[in-house]
């Protein structure tokens, strides 16, 4: 089956559609769980399904890293490698190339990205073409182009010149991805996304969705939010951007997790997310009450609190286990207690997504009620 994305039904901004890959369909909004390392931290993934996850997230820059791409194409590609077959989505290593340049790890040219392994401190390269190679041989449904992501707090000319290298690297990764398929060395139906960057500057936003939008992806996504600009710039970027994005593809804002976040967007008119946020911050005792709070269930106030994470939550750790006993598992050191939040803050943001899409549905989604 080919990838196809169907627009199911508008309200207001908002959208409900189905994507179908040859793994599955996803229907959307939906919040797809990262699996960096091709695995949920500190879940499997039955467990993951008890979420409802219909789709995860992995990533191109470890996964080559660590255990290398050849490997995982040699046990069958990223279904049969992790024997989880649902759809999967590789992100291209672009934020980690980032987020290794803020540390001054980083050098990127037009020709592509040097940088240093963070564990055994080699210097690899990698291109758009490698980045295309990379994930065509990992074998997700979609994969990501690789593009260069500006600091939230880059100038004007900074953040030209990576958005200017972006649509240069967009085209030949289209080009890389088109040969891979005439040479038989990818899935047919794998399809490429491409990134919109730009910063918090209108015009280049709008250069640059006009631009990517020329080369006529499966999909398109909207880079460069959440890297240290403000809350007041994220809003305006996301509802100015996605505008100018086509109405008949998915729309996907990248690493974008918090229920405000999730609810401002779809109201923009976004379809797909995705974040570590929610796994992260289990791991460290944070956990979603039934308003999308944060609480630390270390906190001496459910010691004797016998009652669910979440009232009315349906979670395999809200039905069977109470915050005192979590709180147990956690000062003790226990794994299962970054098993059980991580279970409950998926099951939160996933839950949020699907319940807003029954709202959209029946013409009732109001993203003031869910940010009240």
């Amino acid at each position: 089956m080919s990838f196809n994305f169907e627009l199911i039904k508008k309200h207001n901004k908002a959208r409900a559609g189905e994507i179908r890959t040859k793994h599955g369909l996803v229907r959307t909004p939906v919040f797809m769980p990262v699996a960096t390392q091709s695995a949920i931290k500190a879940l499997n993934f039955d467990q993951l399904d008890d979420c409802g996850a219909q789709i995860v997230l992995s990533n191109t820059y470890h996964l080559h890293l660590r255990p290398g791409e050849k490997l995982i194409h040699q046990a069958g590609g990223l279904h049969q490698w992790t024997s989880y077959h649902k759809p999967f989505l590789t992100d291209s290593g672009g934020f980690q190339i980032f987020s290794q340049a803020r540390l001054g790890k980083c050098k990127i040219t037009d020709q592509g990205a040097e940088f240093i392994d963070n564990l055994d401190g080699q210097k690899h390269f990698i291109s758009p073409e490698d980045s295309i190679r990379i994930q065509n041989q990992l074998g997700a449904d979609i994969i990501m182009a690789f593009d260069h992501c500006p600091d939230g707090g880059a100038s004007y000319e900074e953040t030209k010149e990576a958005m200017d290298r972006t649509h240069a690297w967009a085209e030949r990764c289209v080009q890389a991805h088109q040969q891979a398929l005439e040479n038989k060395t990818r899935a047919e139906d794998q399809a490429l996304f491409l990134i919109v960057q730009g910063g918090i500057f209108d015009d280049l936003r709008k250069e640059s969705a006009a631009a990517i939008s020329k080369l006529d992806a499966p999909g398109y996504a909207i880079g460069g939010v959440s890297v240290g600009e403000s809350r007041e710039d994220i809003d305006r970027v996301v509802d100015f951007t996605t505008e100018l994005l086509p109405e008949d593809k998915p729309r996907y804002l990248m690493g974008i997790g918090t229920k405000e976040d999730i609810v401002k967007a779809v109201a923009a008119g976004i379809d797909m997310f995705d974040c570590v946020m929610p796994t992260r911050i289990a791991r460290h005792g944070a956990f979603f009450d039934e308003n999308g709070q944060r609480l630390l269930i270390k906190n001496a106030r459910f010691k004797e609190d016998f009652g669910p994470l979440a009232p009315n939550c349906k979670c395999y750790a809200c039905t069977r286990h109470s915050r005192a006993y979590i709180r147990h598992l956690f000062r003790a050191q226990e794994i299962l207690a970054a098993t059980l939040l991580s279970i409950h803050n998926l099951t939160y943001l996933i839950q949020l997504t699907e319940n807003i899409r029954t709202e959209i549905l029946e013409n009732r989604f109001d993203p003031n009620k869910h940010l009240g």
